[in-house]
C-alpha cells in the first residue's frame, strides 16, 4: 500500500524540515531514516562511515531503508539513499517518492561541514561531483519533482499537499 510520502534529495535541500511540517499538514507520522540508522547501529552517521567505510555505510543505509515498515508517514531519507537499489524499490512500493530539487549554488550556501554531517562522499570527490552524480538518480526514482528554490517551507508544503491529495 503506497500511503507514505518519501522525500529524497541532496543534503541540505530541506527534507527533514519540510518533512516535519508536511507530516503535520497531512496528519501523518514523520520518520527521519538517518535517525533510524543511528538508532539501529548505535553510531552517528559519520562514525559508521569512519568504521565501515563508504561502501559499508551505503550497505547499512540500503538494508535499513529497505526494511522500513510504516503507514501514513512522511519519510525523510538520507541523500545517499538512491545508491541502494533494494531500498529505492521498497520505498517506491510503500510511498510516493518526492525529489526536493535545489540548485547547486543554494545547496552550497546551506551545506556546512560534509564530514560532520556524515555525507557519503568519496575521498577526492567534490560536492559538485556528488551533485552531478546524484541528481540523475533522484530524477530517475522520483514520482514528483518539486523545485523549491525561492519558496518558503509553507509554500513547498502547500504545493506538495495539493499535488499529493488534490
Amino acid at each position: 500500500m503506497r500511503d507514505n510520502v518519501v522525500l529524497i534529495g541532496m543534503p541540505s535541500c530541506g527534507k527533514s524540515t519540510i518533512g516535519v511540517v508536511l507530516a503535520k499538514a497531512l496528519g501523518y507520522h514523520f520518520l527521519d531514516s538517518d535517525l533510524v540508522i543511528q538508532e539501529q547501529t548505535g553510531l552517528l552517521l559519520n562514525e559508521i562511515i569512519e568504521t565501515k567505510g563508504l561502501d559499508g555505510f551505503n550497505q547499512v543505509e540500503n538494508e535499513i531503508n529497505a526494511s522500513l515498515d510504516c503507514h501514513k508517514t512522511v519519510i525523510s531519507t538520507g541523500g545517499s539513499v538512491v545508491y541502494g537499489k533494494e531500498a529505492m524499490e521498497h520505498l517506491a512500493g510503500i510511498g510516493k517518492i518526492v525529489y526536493l530539487e535545489l540548485p547547486y549554488e543554494v545547496l552550497c550556501e546551506r551545506i556546512g561541514d560534509l564530514t560532520a554531517r556524515g555525507v557519503s562522499i568519496q575521498i577526492g570527490q567534490t560536492f559538485r561531483d556528488l551533485y552531478e552524480e546524484r541528481c540523475p538518480l533522484y530524477e530517475k526514482y522520483a514520482d514528483l519533482i518539486v523545485h523549491t528554490d525561492g519558496l518558503s517551507i509553507r509554500e513547498v508544503v502547500h504545493l506538495l499537499k495539493k499535488e499529493l491529495i488534490g
